[in-house]
Order: structure tokens, then C-alpha cells, then sequence
């Protein structure tokens, strides 16, 4: 080693004094390949269907509970070719959460976050709304542009005008009827309507529905105004889906990412469109300009969680947590479409990021009470590799891979020789055209950091998602854990040799499909 180089501990380390040379971390960047898990006494009461995967989303006082939490630890990648409204709400159905993402314009984003916080609730605030003279014509385009099928009929065309009846898709044909002819002409008139009074709770409007074959009950006021809609197709969903990760008001709770560019513009417009928690998006988050902007909102929205990063070790931890950071995500370079190590040399392994950055938290915890959960992101190419990086101290983790498979991802499914693909980008590619988010100078990408290709097709998220949760539960069942807490406080990790690693494969021919030997 050459003179001025100072070996120090993993995050820490000082500078000689008297040479001004670069400080080598003493320990080896790691990656979650090089680790296994050893099993644990399994009791008897330690199944996978005990297993609680709740975790925290967002900072808490210790020994108190969040106040967000996750059912299960998933959140999509802050991505274009990922977290569209549609797979924002298949994955709060299933207990996770999804960012938008913030590469587009504020109003594009805004609306995405009003699709899923509109999708279903318990009491609904009707976003498809008509006057009576309003022509069949008027009211297509609503709903393709809501994607609704119940319209409310109000004297003004408002959510909470004097309610003068209903309408849905199966009151008419755009082929077999008159597109310019008024709505008040196929609606079913309020008279006809059964409907309830303000004082009504949900489980008494729900059991109305079911009582008398409701698919939608409208809750009015005295006057006879619209406050809110109660829909069957609500109930059902809670019922097939009940590990949803919804607010106050049973809809789904959605997140958003931000820059530290535009955020006092984008920030309020996405709080006012229902945003429950919002990240600032950086390939590097250890830096004054995401401080500033914690500060900033901080100061000017107290009541929105937002997260930040993102980092790779210890000190970058306390720095994004000292400026109100309520969650801090961790990695850099370690995506499958992320080419940063490659081109600007700068990274960790995201085994050791993770468990520098653990230590941290669990520092931070000690010395000022605030529990502020981890993220793990990139570096997740196997399922086992999510078991890994919640037992490493990890509370969630983040991918873009593994959502960019699925049906409800927004990349385009192609047919190829070998089966169907999606296409998947980063957002570092010059496709993505990210240019604020990766800070290169100028109003472009000088160089990609990222690049634009395609992942296997895998089908219904809400199918591979259960896959990857029965793989989890099952781990920690060996580990002889019920809950995540318990998890990352007993289990045992244990580095692997390359030829370990060839162990874990299986080394017999296998059959293909058509019964011979491949």
C-alpha cells in the first residue's frame, strides 16, 4: 500500500493528517451471493402461516409503532418502466407499496397518484361525475379517462351536487344508442335509487349492499347532495385481498418519488392529489442538495413522510437521517439495468451497504430514540436474496427487475423465439432521459447510467408476488422466526467459497418438458 493511504473501519476511517491521499476501507465489498443463512431451531409454533411479514415504512419513536406500515416488506422501484398506477395498486393490494415516479411532468404524476388513491375505498368521493343534459358522448370519454363505470348524475356535474340519479356502462351502447343524446335519458332516476343518510357506517352501508343486491348504495346529505358512494365490488376486493395496505379511509396508499430540483412545486401538488409518503430520488443521496430539501419539507409539509437516498454506508446514514429523512434507502450501482460502477467507479457490494448502514440505524436508534427504517435496493437477483437483506437489518426492500416482469408493469410484453419478454429500462438510459436525476451537468445525459433492455416475462404480479412471499415465510420458518424483528435479531449469516456456491445448483441432467433427457 502506498504511503498516505489509511486503512480504517468499514464507514469510518480518518485521512492522514499530513498526506492528502485516498482512505482504503479494510473490509471486502460484498454482494448477497456470498452469503448464506444457517437454520435455527424451528419450535413447533413456527409455520408459515404464523408468519407476520408487517414492517415499518416510516421513523417512530422506539417502542412505538409506525405510523405506516407495510403488510408485506415490497415497494417498486421509483421507475418508467415500473411503478405505473396499475402495479401501484396490484401491489398495495398485496400488502406493498409503489413510488411513481417522478419523470414526467407534475400533472401527469399527480394524476397517476389520484388513480390509485381513487381506485377503490370505503366511502368513495365519485370522481365520475355528469349533469343531466350532458350528452352518452360526454360521459364515454369520462369514463375511459377515470376508468369508472359508475357515474354520478348531479344538478352541476359535481361530486357533492344535489344527486338526480346514476349511471353505468350497462344503462347503454355507444353502437346501439344515441352518443348525443342527454345522460338523464338512460340514468336510473334518484327516486328509484335506494340510498343512505350521512349518519350510515360502512359496515351498515356494506351489509345494505349484500341485503339488497346493491352494487352501488349513494350516501346523502338532508338536502339531498352527494357526499360519497359505497360500492360492492369494494368489499369484495377487501375480501380477496386482506393483507391491502390502505389509509384512514380504505384506499390504497400510494407513494411518490421527488427530485431536488423541482420538489417546492412537485411536493404540494402530490400531497394535494393524496400522496401517502414521497422519496426524494437520487443515485447518490449523500449530498447538501437532498439535505436542503429534507429541510425544506420538513419544515413546509411536517405531516408527509418522506424518505431519502440513496447510500451505501454508515455516515451517509446519519447525514440523511439528521436532516429528517423518514426512511433511507440503500444502494448504488447494484441494479441489473445500472451501469454506474462501470462508468463513474463509485458502489458497494449491497451485502456490506447493508449491513454498514444497519449498524448505523441501530446507532442512530441508541442515541436519539428514532427508529428509521432501512430500504434495501438493487443487488436482489434471487428470491432467497430478499430473505437475505431483511435479515441483514433491512425493513423492505425495493426493486425494479422483478416488477418490470409483470403484466401491471408498463413496459411493452413482445414475442421473441424463446417466449415473451418485457421491456425494462433504467433510468439512467437516454431513454428514460432522467437527466436532473443523475446530476451530469448540462440539459442531458453527458453518458448513460443506465441501460435499455428486456427481463424474462412472469406473468400476474398478484401470482409471482405469492411465489416470492411463500419463499420468505418458509426461510424464516427454518431460521425459527415468525416475525421480521425476530428474524434479523437471530439469524446466523455465513460467507460462502465459490465452490459452496456451485453446491447450492443442482448438478443432475434434467428433464425438459417433452420427457427427455436435456
Amino acid at each position: 500500500m502506498g504511503a498516505g493511504f489509511t486503512v480504517g473501519p468499514t464507514g469510518a476511517g480518518r485521512r492522514d493528517q499530513e498526506e492528502c491521499m485516498a482512505q482504503i476501507i479494510a473490509e471486502v465489498s460484498r454482494t448477497f451471493n456470498e452469503y448464506l443463512l444457517l437454520p435455527n431451531r424451528t419450535r413447533t409454533d413456527c409455520r408459515p402461516a404464523a408468519v407476520d411479514l408487517r414492517t415499518p415504512l416510516v421513523r417512530h419513536r422506539a417502542g412505538e409503532a409506525s405510523a405506516i406500515e407495510l403488510h408485506a416488506p415490497f415497494a417498486s422501484a421509483i421507475m418508467q418502466a415500473v411503478s405505473s398506477p396499475e402495479l401501484a395498486i396490484a401491489l398495495a393490494r398485496n400488502g406493498g407499496l409503489s413510488f411513481i415516479h417522478h419523470n414526467q411532468s407534475i400533472e401527469e404524476q399527480a394524476a397517476a397518484v389520484r388513480k390509485v388513491k381513487n381506485f377503490k375505498a370505503g366511502f368513495v368521493t365519485s370522481d365520475t361525475n355528469v349533469r343531466p343534459d350532458d350528452s352518452l358522448r360526454d360521459l364515454v370519454g369520462l369514463m375511459g379517462r377515470t376508468g369508472h363505470s359508475t357515474a354520478a348524475v348531479t344538478h352541476d356535474g359535481s361530486a357533492t351536487g344535489r344527486l338526480l340519479g346514476l349511471v353505468t356502462s350497462r344503462d347503454f351502447h355507444p353502437q346501439r344508442h344515441d352518443l348525443e343524446g342527454p345522460v338523464s335519458g338512460r340514468m336510473t332516476a334518484v327516486s328509484d335509487l335506494p340510498h343512505a343518510g350521512v349518519d350510515v357506517t360502512l359496515s351498515e352501508a356494506n351489509a345494505r349492499l349484500w341485503e339488497e343486491r346493491l352494487d352501488c348504495l349513494p350516501v346523502l346529505d338532508d338536502e339531498g347532495h352527494l357526499q360519497h358512494l359505497v360500492f360492492r365490488s369494494d368489499y369484495a376486493d377487501n375480501k380477496r385481498f386482506p393483507n391491502q395496505v390502505v389509509d384512514a379511509d380504505k384506499r390504497l396508499r400510494v407513494g411518490a418519488g421527488v427530485n431536488t430540483h423541482d420538489y417546492r412545486d412537485r411536493v404540494p401538488a402530490l400531497l394535494e392529489a393524496g400522496a401517502d409518503i414521497l422519496c426524494f430520488d437520487s443515485s447518490d443521496g449523500y449530498s447538501d442538495w437532498q439535505a436542503e430539501a429534507l429541510t425544506w419539507t420538513k419544515k413546509h409539509y411536517p405531516e408527509i413522510p418522506i424518505g431519502g437516498g440513496n447510500v451505501v454506508d454508515g455516515e451517509a446514514f446519519t447525514f440523511l437521517a439528521e436532516a429528517g429523512a423518514d426512511f433511507v434507502k440503500i444502494g448504488v450501482g447494484g441494479g441489473s439495468i445500472c451501469i454506474t460502477r462501470d462508468q463513474k467507479g463509485i458502489g458497494r457490494g449491497q451485502a456490506s451497504a447493508v449491513l454498514d448502514v444497519a449498524a448505523a440505524r441501530d446507532a442512530f436508534l441508541e442515541r436519539t430514540g428514532d427508529y428509521v427504517p432501512l430500504c434495501s435496493d438493487g443487488g436482489l437477483v434471487e428470491d432467497y436474496h430478499v430473505a437475505l437483506a431483511l435479515a441483514m437489518g433491512a425493513d423492505f426492500v425495493m426493486m425494479g427487475r422483478y416488477f418490470a416482469r409483470f403484466d401491471q408493469a408498463p413496459g411493452a410484453k413482445i414475442p421473441t423465439r424463446d417466449g415473451f419478454v418485457k421491456e425494462y429500462w433504467g433510468e439512467g438510459s437516454n431513454r428514460a432521459r432522467n437527466w436532473q436525476r443523475y446530476g451530469q451537468g448540462g440539459q442531458g445525459l453527458v453518458f448513460e447510467e443506465g441501460v435499455d433492455g428486456y427481463v424474462p416475462y412472469a406473468g400476474d404480479l398478484n401470482e409471482g408476488l405469492a411465489t416470492t412471499i411463500a419463499k420468505i415465510k418458509s426461510t424464516m420458518v427454518s431460521c425459527g422466526s415468525v416475525t421480521l424483528p425476530e428474524f434479523q435479531s437471530s439469524a446466523r449469516l455465513t460467507l460462502v467459497s465459490e465452490q459452496s456456491l456451485q453446491e447450492s445448483h443442482a448438478s443432475v441432467a434434467l428433464r425438459d418438458t417433452s420427457g427427455t433427457v436435456a
